[in-house]
């Protein structure tokens, strides 16, 4: 979901279709073949070849500025491409706003008020936007910022005057984000990482596009996805997911904008999320 915003943004934004965007399209042509290539490393060098090879392929006729992360334990593998390129973060910021929140609490040794516990769950799993602006708020900056400092997350600057949605993030903050939900680290408590996966994986099924696409049964997923649309670069939309199972352990980020519309940057990403499941499944 979008952030709250003002009312001559949103019709901006709104007003962005193909047409308009045809122009940055085109004038972005000329760089394609210096653009940045998917990188990637394994402790099976062949998998890492066959994902490389696969991502490429499901991006080649692909508009937009596409970002990708991976990272599978079991197999030390790790894809990534445009690493550090900076997106509004639409709704995928609130995963970092809830690990925030259990972050803040660990500090002050408390328990989330049921309040707390209810602004949560409607901001994660409904995607929710005055929930989140409710625990934004509450948080401020400095702790925002605090977090993000422990976490690492050095890439991801928060939306000032209230903008949650317009937080700048990337591939590598999200995926280092992700790690710290998938195991034991110092930053969030085994409950906080658990609290924040139970959460992710009770998305209502009409947000639980992208990253999950061609998961395999029997895999546990856990997703947060986010989407705006603005007067410069169309459509962003972004999905970030944890997958535990089938002998594998991963994480996939997929960041985007210059979407012609929302469901243009959907099928984006489900195409780089269904070659990442298969080859990882058939490894």
């Amino acid at each position: 979901m979008t952030h709250r915003i003002s009312r001559r943004t949103r019709v901006l934004g709104a007003g962005v279709g193909a047409g308009m965007l045809m122009p940055l399209v085109a004038a972005a042509a000329p760089a394609a073949a210096v653009a940045p290539q998917v990188s990637c490393t394994s402790a099976k060098a062949a998998l890492a070849t066959k994902l490389q090879k696969d991502i490429t392929t499901a991006l080649a006729n692909r508009t937009g500025t596409i970002a990708v992360g991976l990272y599978d334990r079991t197999t030390k593998t790790t894809c990534t491409l445009r690493n550090s390129t900076a997106y509004d973060s639409a709704s995928v910021v609130k995963v970092a706003v809830l690990a925030t929140l259990l972050w803040d609490a660990k500090k002050h040794n408390r328990y989330l008020t049921q309040r707390e516990s209810d602004l949560a769950k409607a901001m994660i799993t409904k995607s929710d936007n005055t929930a989140t602006s409710t625990l934004w708020k509450q948080l401020g900056l400095t702790k925002i910022k605090g977090f993000l400092a422990a976490a690492g997350m050095t890439q991801t600057k928060p939306g000032a005057n209230g903008y949650w949605g317009l937080t700048q993030i990337t591939v590598r903050d999200e995926q280092k984000l992700l790690a710290l939900t998938t195991a034991k680290n110092s930053v969030l408590s085994d409950n906080a990482r658990t609290y924040i996966l139970k959460l992710m994986s009770q998305v209502i099924s009409s947000q639980r596009w992208g990253t999950p696409a061609g998961a395999p049964s029997g895999v546990a997923v856990h997703v947060k996805n986010g989407w705006l649309s603005r007067a410069t670069h169309g459509w962003r939309v972004h999905s970030v997911g944890t997958f535990k199972g089938g002998g594998h352990d991963y994480t996939i980020t997929v960041l985007t904008h210059g979407n012609s519309t929302m469901q243009y940057g959907i099928n984006t990403i489900q195409a780089v999320a269904k070659v990442i499941h298969k080859d990882l499944a058939a490894s």
